[in-house]
């Protein structure tokens, strides 16, 4: 077998353990898989094999990481993904040692997360009233983007969710996270009134699809695509021209910042931090920690332009 093939093979065992025994979700293993083929086709330009690979070799491989200038996000990131397929592959008998063990990564930029303020989220909310081709389309915006800010989902969370949570007009959601855990998340009254609205004409449309032959889509967003629901790159278009119809910076919108805009507003407000990591289904307290930065660095920015003797 050849170096090439017997590293894809690694790779492959790797990828369907993860997926069989941790649950990891789809993004996730397509950028273990992505990692992992970087350094792969490293080791082998080097010479090399993952069964041959050395400390020394996986250090090298990070300094060319951070010669092409890779943030140091990203490096940890592959750093982590060389540790687990090494741990499998010593688990597995391949190897008997965890060459990427003992080395340290890069760590972090500490950046805060960009989010909005109350007026900007707003300003979204009526953007998505009054922007869509026709009634269907702003009702579906609208309820995209009430139940986006009511529960901080994840986009993945909110575009594939199955109808069938939204049936009855239901106080809470059941939403499918990372890894497939569950969590419940409750819904504000603009949010259920929002979703109620969608569903009627969502059924009405399923309804007449069905009438010209076509299979009922089990989802709350359909499409006619491969997914069978509303993609996130679509989302994130659709996101991009609300803020510029709310004249809302582009730059500072995504989905991801709705979710953040969730969490800080909630802290803000008073809202108990242990809540709000089991609300974004967070698996560990300390990524929920970061909103409390924001809002120091909120009040700080507060102090500093309103306060008389910050001004002198």
């Amino acid at each position: 077998m050849s170096t090439a093939m017997h590293g894809h093979n690694w790779i492959s065992a790797f990828l369907e353990a993860a997926a069989a025994e941790q649950g990891a979700a789809t993004n996730t293993r397509l950028a273990y898989g992505r990692d992992l083929r970087d350094f792969h086709d490293w080791l082998t330009a080097n010479a090399h094999g993952f069964d041959s690979a050395t400390r020394a070799d996986v250090e090298s491989y990070l300094l060319h990481c951070d010669a092409q200038g890779l943030a140091k996000s990203t490096r940890a990131r592959r750093l982590s993904a060389i540790r687990q397929l090494y741990r499998f592959a010593f688990e597995e008998g391949w190897r008997t040692d965890n060459p990427a063990i003992q080395i340290s990564g890069p760590g972090r930029d500490k950046r805060l997360p960009k989010t909005l303020t109350e007026v900007e989220v707003d300003r979204l909310l009526t953007a998505a009233r009054t922007t869509g081709r026709d009634g269907n389309d702003r009702l579906r915006n609208t309820c995209l983007m009430e139940l986006l800010y009511a529960t901080g989902m994840r986009v993945t969370e909110l575009v594939s969710l199955p109808v069938s949570a939204a049936r009855g007009d239901p106080r809470m959601l059941l939403v499918a996270g990372k890894g497939g855990k569950e969590r419940m998340v409750p819904l504000s009254p603009p949010a259920r009134t929002a979703l109620a609205e969608w569903l009627t004409v969502r059924d009405a449309a399923q309804e007449d699809a069905r009438t010209r032959g076509a299979a009922s889509s089990r989802h709350l967003f359909p499409s006619r695509g491969a997914s069978g629901h509303l993609t996130r790159h679509r989302f994130y278009m659709l996101i991009k021209e609300l803020a510029v119809a709310a004249d809302v910076s582009p730059d500072k919108v995504t989905p991801h910042t709705l979710r953040h805009a969730f969490a800080t507003h909630l802290l803000a407000n008073g809202a108990d931090l242990r809540a709000i990591q089991t609300l974004l289904g967070h698996a560990d307290v300390a990524t929920t920690e970061i909103y409390t930065h924001v809002l120091d660095a909120r009040l700080r920015e507060l102090v500093l332009e309103h306060h008389p003797l910050a001004k002198g």
